[in-house]
């Protein structure tokens, strides 16, 4: 197989990035987790030919790119031209995942009041395009007289997601807006239910390989039988090998040539180099696996030295401070993505 960690890195375009623009990157990847609203313009930034901010925002703007929770009931960003087919195949299992939240967290939600606070947000997104969750808490305020709780509209504003009226607005520099799916993606493609599974499993290890089975299911969401029938409807497009005990897949598109050893990454928290794989092992020990990521599903900023993970890292004053698991890396060597983080995130 080579090196497992560098096939990884070519694979998710953190060494020798092919595309120019932001879309691109997130349709070669499938669904790119999009936790942290600000960082999640530094994942797809830091995996293009020459990051670009305002690239970023009109490909966002124009709906190109939008983010909303398709997979696992969190967030992701997705290309337009993969929403209709992804929708139709994954929102099910994301909606049964709120709805399970839902009852857990005590949440009992009518079909009537679904019904009316969804007319009411697409009344208001009709006349204003994009809209942030106050904008849209203070028009239901005005329509009902009553002041929803907060959390209760994040449930209502998830569901209108997942039966396909949502999606987001335009960027903000802090924090999610919404527009109408009918304005942003008037058009949406749609496949049979095996040509998605196919197309799913072809994105994630195009884009993740070498990647389990396990990793896969973890990812989509979907469950195992629907994950390895969307493998096997690969046939002649990938590869096994063992590696350490376990059957790895590889996409046959992707690339081993290309890694130069000695460069050092700042990846945002929730970046798909570590949130893609259920095991994680690979590039990071797991003596420090709680340096990357808590029990409770919150990852951290975090360092990689030709792929593997050695650190963390923030920004404080517009300066990266770090801290290493063992060997020191060079700051000097963390600036260059520093410096384009900033101009990514526009902090």
């Amino acid at each position: 197989m080579g090196n497992l960690v560098s096939i990884r890195l070519l694979s998710q375009q953190l060494a020798s990035p092919q595309f120019s623009r932001p879309s691109e990157v997130v349709a070669h990847l499938g669904a790119m987790q999009a936790q942290d609203y600000r960082m999640m313009r530094w994942a797809v930034g830091m995996r293009m030919c020459t990051p670009s901010y305002e690239a970023f925002r009109k490909d966002y703007d124009r709906g190109a790119i939008i983010r909303m929770h398709m997979l696992r009931g969190t967030w992701q960003l997705i290309a337009a031209e993969d929403y209709g087919w992804m929708f139709d195949l994954c929102a099910p299992k994301s909606l049964a995942v709120i709805k399970g939240w839902m009852n857990s967290n005590g949440i009992s939600i009518s079909s009537e009041e679904i019904d009316s606070i969804k007319e009411i947000i697409i009344s208001t997104l009709k006349e204003e395009r994009s809209a942030d969750k106050e904008a849209l808490a203070a028009a239901v305020e005005q329509a009902t007289g009553k002041q929803m709780d907060p959390h209760r509209l994040s449930y209502h504003i998830r569901l209108a997601e997942l039966d396909g009226t949502l999606v987001s607005g335009d960027l903000h520099p802090s924090k999610a807006t919404y527009s109408l799916a009918a304005d942003k993606i008037p058009q949406r493609s749609r496949l049979d239910r095996d040509e998605a599974l196919a197309l799913l499993a072809r994105k994630y290890f195009q884009s993740h390989s070498p990647a389990t089975l396990e990793d896969f299911v973890w990812w989509s969401g979907m469950n195992l039988s629907d994950c390895r029938k969307g493998i096997e409807l690969l046939e002649g497009c990938i590869v096994t090998e063992r590696w350490k005990g376990r059957e790895y897949y590889i996409s046959d598109t992707c690339r081993t040539r290309g890694f130069r050893k000695g460069r050092t990454l700042l990846l945002p928290p929730f970046d798909e180099y570590l949130v893609g794989y259920k095991s994680r092992e690979v590039v990071l020990d797991p003596e420090f696996s709680h340096r990357a990521h808590n029990k409770c599903g919150m990852f951290y900023p975090v360092i990689a030295r030709d792929g593997i993970i050695c650190g963390n890292w923030r920004m404080t004053g517009g300066k990266v401070q770090t801290e290493f698991f063992g060997e020191q890396v060079p700051v000097a060597e963390c600036i260059p993505t520093a410096e384009g983080y900033l101009r990514l995130s526009r902090l």
